[in-house]
């Protein structure tokens, strides 16, 4: 039965992942180059795994013997987070979601608190380590940065808590260009959708989204029809950089001449075996470190890990290889990083040393 139970959340859990992998489409004339006139395409080309390789990975998911952990929460002040206004913060919830106060304005990203990344609650990649921060516990939010709609950055119970919590001050949702419809779908109208290299302002903040290596699909039949993005904030000289999910290409040397240096990278580090399947979609540590070193980032905080068990690396493995990397790569470990689930950092004391 223990068999039978764990091998219907692994078939879920591949096809969720299935679906957060979705081959491209073929190019044919398009308006510009990462435009189909069946959706939208990656800058540099990449093959898509073959369905051997789909299904080897499915078997390596279900009898492979990565170790789970649920890693201690930081002690954090919700109260602190929820009334500040004049402090510059940075709190890591848990996978690509962060909190950021700057200038009185309170950003999320790819918000997602529940206990599974999953198209259902019964099965599917499970969380292993409680959000940081519960939604309760949050302020009241002024923009969200939604990366892609794969399950584990979009997460409509999340997203529809975070609406209802709000009332009548809605936080605005920035996403890639085809997703507006789906937040319309489920009533909420808040939106803004931006192509690459497109921005928009907010207050003193200037959002520009920028291109990754990446797929989207929440079904099998919506294949790539919504862009993935990394959004870069800029605010008083200040530049932040959110990498949802990417596998390493040369967009980060582009944006790192459009933009760099960087003063902060939330750059994601887990999720990256095997790299037969993976290369193509989700970078390693090493690879990490390179995006990092393309976008002349200051500081860069390791996300993406210890929260979900996608894939066949173990949990913790992800910070050891992050090390291995930054020696190889003669990058100080104090200037690309992992936070505690739930640590809040000072940004004004970290970007001022």
């Amino acid at each position: 039965m223990i068999f039978l139970t764990k091998f219907s959340s692994a078939i879920v859990a591949m096809v969720t992942l299935l679906l957060m992998c979705a081959c491209s489409t073929t190019e044919t004339v398009p308006l510009k180059k990462h435009h189909t006139s069946h959706g939208y395409v990656n800058n540099t080309p990449q093959e898509s795994p073959a369905i051997g390789n789909m299904l080897e990975f499915a078997w390596e998911s279900l009898t492979s013997d990565t170790r789970s952990f649920e890693y201690p929460i930081a002690k954090n002040d919700p109260h602190f987070l929820q009334h500040n206004t004049s402090e510059a913060t940075i709190t890591w919830i848990g996978h690509t979601t962060f909190l950021i106060q700057m200038g009185g304005v309170n950003i999320l990203t790819d918000p997602h608190f529940s206990e599974r990344a999953s198209p259902v609650s019964w099965a599917g990649p499970k969380r292993y380590t409680p959000p940081g921060l519960s939604l309760a516990e949050l302020p009241v939010i002024d923009i969200v940065l939604i990366s892609h709609n794969h399950y584990d950055h979009l997460d409509l119970n999340s997203i529809r808590q975070l609406q209802t919590m709000q009332g009548t001050t809605p936080p605005l949702f920035y996403v890639p260009l085809g997703l507006k419809s789906w937040f319309e779908n489920v009533d909420i109208k808040n939106v803004k959708e931006f192509d690459w290299w497109e921005q928009d302002t907010f207050k003193n903040f200037t959002v520009h989204s920028v291109p990754l290596q990446h797929y989207s699909s929440r079904t099998p039949w919506n294949r790539n029809e919504s862009l993935w993005s990394g959004w870069v904030l800029e605010y008083n000289e200040r530049k932040i950089f959110f990498v949802g999910d990417t596998g390493y290409s040369a967009d980060f040397k582009d944006i790192g001449k459009r933009f760099g240096p960087m003063d902060l990278s939330l750059l994601p580090i887990g999720a990256y075996e095997p790299r037969r399947f993976m290369k193509s979609i989700h970078v390693n540590p090493a690879e990490a470190v390179k995006i990092h070193q393309d976008v002349r980032s200051r500081y860069s905080i390791g996300n993406h890990w210890g929260t979900f068990s996608l894939t066949t690396e173990d949990m913790d493995e992800p910070p050891k290889k992050l090390k291995e990397a930054l020696q190889q790569a003669n990058v100080s470990q104090s200037e690309f990083f992992v936070m505690q689930h739930g640590e809040t950092r000072m940004l004004d004391l970290l970007l001022n040393e």
